[in-house]
């Protein structure tokens, strides 16, 4: 009996043994087919990556405001100049005959102003002239009217002397109007030197702009024209040169989409590397954010502006920059792959965990629209703190949504997509109206929309290892993310946690699901 009490005992054990190999096997063989990540605690730092083109801070465009042939070029690519150095030549053989025609011309007006001043001369003399004429013929009137009145002599006479007076008197007039239209022809000479010489003194600026000369100090970075080439100054000055002021000191123009732009303000931090240094990392600063938007294929992108020194003149103008700028950073942080928060795992697998900001274990639930309606429920009322009476009215408002839900699942992906984005407006709009102030700016994170990150952070879920070999879903409010990692404000979740991050061979796949009902 001892024996057969023994053998029965071993028996049990043997098979209690076999039982908890086989029931620990097909748990880990339901989880072997998932690949799991750690949740951690760290820095995090948001950052937004765009490519961008290195150029020198001041670049100027030398050009030339003459046409001309190119006589000698004094610089080349990389010539270190300075500010007024001559750095090409043009031809000035035709501009130097301009120079000798106009001091012709303006000798010419000079000896015009002399002769004109020499009658003016005698003009004033015969004004004078006729003047004592003039004296004259008044003072024989005079003494003959004298005489008539004495009866010495006849009124013929006297009238007659009248009359040369009148014609001397008039003599005079004449005289100083020909003296005034001398007088204008002097002022008109005299114009016409200063015209002269204002033309000579254009003909010596052209001259003199046959000498191309650098306006900064500098490197030449570009050289346009060969000597003997012929350029041509219209409408716009041809370019001839392009001299960097400062090497020492460049500066990143990077375009940013619009969906980012938002978040880059002036002096953040950057990074940035060029492929000629391939491991090196430059550091700069946001120094201008440009408002002019620039449009290529419907897609808006805006100039972002990122200064960097070059002390030792590795970078070269036109390099292109992979820039990364740090938008937001975080320390000592729990944060969760972004893998995990995109991983979705078939329905049939899934029990629903704890809520953000909730304790305690999970509580299995149904999948699907009535169990989405709930926790979005309870999540209102939790994070809204809505009363008896609010409660009521969101019970209502939600029922009234859900009715409208089976309709949707008929309609295609682009259709089911708005109709959500339609439903949730109108549940946004229905909840404001009962709440107060306060709770309407909390209603967005609440609501886990994609712009209440300033609010709270957005909503997301990941799923880890459950008991009975399936798994929890957890929901989690998420903060910045660095394209890595994301950072998690509020959830269950603890460092050291595991997390599904995606399906292996073993697991069976599930489809991505596409646009949905709003809870």
């Amino acid at each position: 009996m001892k024996k057969a009490l023994v053998a029965l005992v071993l028996l049990a054990l043997v098979g209690a043994g076999a039982g908890y190999y086989w029931w620990t096997r097909s748990e880990t063989a339901s989880l072997a087919g998932y690949r799991l990540a750690k949740v951690e605690r760290g820095p995090l730092a948001a950052a937004v990556s765009s490519t961008g083109t290195l150029r020198a801070v001041v670049q100027v465009q030398v050009g030339s405001q003459i046409s001309g042939q190119i006589k000698e070029l004094h610089a080349d690519f990389n010539t270190a100049v300075k500010k007024g150095q001559t750095i090409a030549r043009l031809d000035p053989e035709a501009f130097e005959l301009r120079v000798r025609q106009a001091m012709a011309d303006v000798e010419a007006a000079r000896a015009t102003v002399l002769t004109q001043m020499a009658a003016i001369g005698a003009q004033r003399a015969g004004v004078s002239r006729e003047e004592v004429n003039l004296a004259e013929a008044q003072r024989d009137y005079e003494r003959k009217q004298m005489l008539v009145e004495k009866k010495f002599i006849s009124s013929a006479e006297r009238d007659k002397a009248l009359s040369v007076f009148e014609v001397g008197r008039e003599q005079v007039k004449t005289a100083r109007a020909q003296l005034a239209v001398g007088e204008a022809q002097v002022k008109n000479a005299e114009a016409l030197v200063k015209q002269r010489e204002a033309q000579l003194a254009q003909a010596r600026v052209d001259l003199d702009r046959t000498y191309i000369r650098s306006p900064v100090d500098g490197v030449v970075i570009k050289r346009s024209v060969d000597a003997g080439q012929t350029v041509a100054a219209s409408l716009q000055a041809p370019e001839l040169f392009v001299i960097a002021q400062n090497l020492a000191d460049m500066q990143v123009e990077a375009s940013i989409d619009e969906a980012d732009v938002g978040r880059i303000d002036e002096g953040q931090g950057a990074t940035f590397t060029v492929d000629s240094f391939p491991g090196r990392t430059f550091a700069g600063k946001v120094t201008q954010v440009r408002s002019a938007a620039q449009t290529v294929q419907n897609v808006v992108t805006y100039t972002v502006v990122i200064a960097t020194s070059n002390p030792d003149l590795q970078l070269l103008p036109g390099m292109t920059a992979n820039v990364r700028i740090v938008t937001d950073r975080r320390e000592n942080v729990v944060k969760v792959p972004n893998a995990a928060l995109r991983f979705r795992p078939p329905a049939s697998a899934v029990v629903m965990g704890a809520p953000a900001g909730a304790s305690g274990s999970a509580a299995p639930a149904a999948g699907g629209g009535a169990a989405k309606g709930q926790a979005l429920q309870k999540r209102l009322i939790g994070e809204l703190e809505l009363n008896a009476d609010q409660q009521s009215k969101l019970e209502s408002i939600l029922a009234a949504q859900k009715g409208r839900m089976p309709g949707m699942g008929e309609l295609p992906p682009a259709e089911r997509a708005k109709a959500a984005q339609r439903a949730r407006a109108e549940l946004r709009d229905r909840m404001a109206e009962i709440l107060s102030a306060e709770q309407k700016a909390r209603l967005p994170a609440a609501m886990g929309e994609p712009g209440a990150a300033a609010q709270g952070g957005t909503r997301g879920r990941v799923h880890m290892p459950g008991e009975n070999r399936a798994l929890r879903a957890v929901d989690v409010r998420l903060g910045v993310s660095d394209g890595t990692m994301t950072e998690v404000l509020a959830g269950p979740l603890k460092e050291g946690d595991e997390v599904i991050i995606g399906a292996g061979a073993g697991a069976r796949a599930a489809k991505a699901p596409g646009p949905g009902p709003i809870f």
